[in-house]
């Protein structure tokens, strides 16, 4: 294809997580056979091994080919058929792979081809795209009427010729002579995962807080302009909870391995300890969040648990030159500890505000601020990573609170109170905007909800000391973001301003935009019962007033109110003028005692 490009527009840092994975699974030395599309980054993760590019575009040849040790363009068939790769990466799916010009293999043929490719003992990573994933089920637009550039063919469940989930997959993996091992579900794009979670834990673990947070943080990462049905974090945490989060995952990413003997009893059948060319177990996660400079964190699992680990480079960033960037700051070097277990603390509360549970929220909230309490040094004030420790980052387990990721630090101490108002802000402006029910009357706004929420927690909290806390949010906030002093202002405004009748901030989802127009219209609704109800006290007190004046008119005509006239008239003209005679008496003196003194 001589005129046309594939090479992905959206590009992660260093590659993703999908570049960490690669470059996990291709040992030192390796031949690499990189067929379709990839991040270039992806060949600069692979330095370490010889990678040929199989692709179908000629442009896309000329872009790469300074990266790759060979470039072949045109299709599998360009492929020599005596040549073989200790490991194929298709991470782009196999529909890229060939070219629309010619004849077409199909999805099976294409994976024959580079099953064919592959030696005995080596590996192959292959993606999968989810037709009934999370992104596909809160698009606007349907997926059967994609009109793209890119859209030569339309793929869906209607396709028999291509497997739709991984057990297909695993099938036909199987057919072509190769084990499947490890599977990746990958959120919350197949094209450009920012999360890749082992399947297989994702369901058997589906109350892990950290599964939790990083689904939700994956999938509410997307751009403040688009347009989606739904809340894509609200489902992608809703089907871990249900025992779904690999089912409705976006795509998924799964190893296979081609056995050395032919005979497929003469080993196991699964499990990355059985594959020489991964020497170590493959990780839990892997999850590309915060600044790039720190690279993609893992989740390993060991012996004593799952621990995080960081790969890339480890030192803290230079100062920025402006002073907001410096409230907050990102340290890899804390993600080198095990990860504690738990429930987030931010599902906990929204599960209890649903059922209006009072007492378990009362429970909860008492138990984060009594442990950031006993966090605080002698001044009374927190530092470190327990300062910016908010119910989205604190994991619940029995009585005992954690902080999930401690890389993020504060790099100033901040007083407890102002640390649990900011906390309890945040969660109050999710449960507010976001439109969950709770036990609490509907006309609370932001600030006053955080007070209540205080209360419950045993603190006496005021709206200046939200006011304080929303400030810290807001220096947090634009230190994450790298904006400047005036852009925190503004920011700080933007938060001041947050009501319970606007929509959450990030991606538009009409079914929260419906919400939010429901809220505004009760609110409008009591607002019109109000209006109406002052007018009809403001009537009936102008109806009370008409009467009093036509009553006292009424008297003022008569003949009594006009003799009591006249006969008060003289008393009242006596009573002024002995007024005035006793004023000029009391100057007359007042004039006489300095005169005396002076003599």
């Amino acid at each position: 294809m001589l005129a046309w490009s594939d090479l992905p527009e959206e590009r992660l840092p260093d590659g993703g997580p999908v570049a960490a994975l690669a470059a996990r699974v291709v040992p030192a030395g390796a031949r690499v056979l990189l067929a379709g599309p990839h991040d270039p980054a992806l060949l600069t993760r692979l330095a370490h091994a010889e990678v040929t590019c199989l692709l179908r575009s000629h442009p896309d040849g000329v872009a790469l080919a300074d990266r790759a040790a060979r470039v072949v363009v045109g299709g599998p068939a360009g492929l020599p058929v005596d040549e073989t790769f200790d490991v194929v990466i298709a991470a782009a799916g196999l529909d890229a792979v060939e070219s629309v010009e010619g004849s077409r293999l199909g999805w099976d043929g294409v994976l024959d081809r580079l099953v064919r490719a592959l030696r005995p003992g080596g590996t192959l990573l292959l993606r999968l795209d989810n037709p009934l994933g999370v992104h596909r089920l809160v698009a606007a637009a349907p997926w059967y009427a994609d009109r793209a550039d890119s859209a030569w063919t339309v793929g869906g469940v209607l396709d028999t010729g291509r497997p739709a989930n991984p057990e297909q997959l695993r099938a036909r993996l199987t057919g072509a002579g190769l084990r499947p091992q490890a599977c990746f579900a990958a959120y919350p794009a197949p094209a450009a995962p920012t999360a890749l979670v082992a399947a297989d834990e994702l369901d058997r673990r589906s109350t892990s807080g950290l599964f939790d947070a990083v689904l939700h943080g994956a999938c509410a990462g997307g751009a403040g302009d688009s347009t989606v049905l739904q809340d894509p974090a609200r489902l992608a945490v809703d089907a871990l909870h249900a025992g779904l989060g690999s089912a409705l995952a976006p795509g998924w990413l799964l190893l296979a391995h081609r056995p050395a003997d032919p005979d497929p009893d003469s080993g196991p059948t699964g499990g990355a300890a059985g594959d020489p060319s991964r020497p170590e177990p493959l990780p839990v996660a892997l999850v590309q969040t915060g600044p790039p400079g720190i690279g993609v964190v893992e989740v390993a699992d060991g012996p004593d648990g799952w621990r995080w680990r960081v790969t890339g480079r480890m030192s803290r960033p230079e100062p920025a030159p402006f002073a907001t960037r410096e409230v907050a700051w990102r340290d890899p070097g804390a993600l080198d500890g095990p990860v504690p277990e738990g429930r987030l603390l931010r599902t906990l509360l929204l599960d209890a505000c649903l059922r209006r549970d009072l007492d378990t929220l009362r429970r909860l909230l008492r138990g984060y601020a009594t442990w950031l309490a006993a966090e605080a040094g002698s001044d009374g004030r927190l530092g470190g990573a327990v300062a910016l420790a908010g119910p989205d980052n604190v994991v619940v387990s029995g009585d005992a609170y954690a902080v999930l990721d401690p890389s993020w630090q504060a790099a100033a101490p901040l007083g407890v109170d102002v640390v649990l108002a900011r906390g309890l802000w945040r969660f109050a402006a999710a449960l507010l905007t976001g439109g969950y029910a709770h036990p609490w009357p509907s006309t609370l706004d932001v600030a006053g909800l955080t007070v209540v929420l205080g209360g419950l927690a045993g603190r006496e909290l005021d709206r200046a000391g939200v006011d304080a806390a929303i400030e810290v949010e807001a220096a947090v906030a634009a230190a994450l973001r790298g904006l400047d002093a005036d852009g925190r202002v503004r920011l700080a405004t933007e938060l001041r301003a947050v009501e319970p009748t606007d929509p959450p901030a990030g991606l538009r989802s009409y079914q929260q935009l419906r919400e939010a127009w429901v809220r505004q219209r009760e609110e409008l609704t009591r607002l019109g019962a109000l209006l109406k109800w002052t007018e009809e006290l403001l009537t009936s007190r102008e109806r009370a007033l008409r009467r009093a004046d036509a009553t006292i008119n009424l008297l003022s005509g008569s003949l009594s109110y006009r003799v009591g006239r006249l006969a008060i008239t003289p008393a009242r003209l006596a009573k002024r003028g002995a007024r005035a005679a006793k004023r000029r008496a009391r100057e007359a003196l007042n004039q006489r005692g300095p005169r005396e003194e002076q003599q």
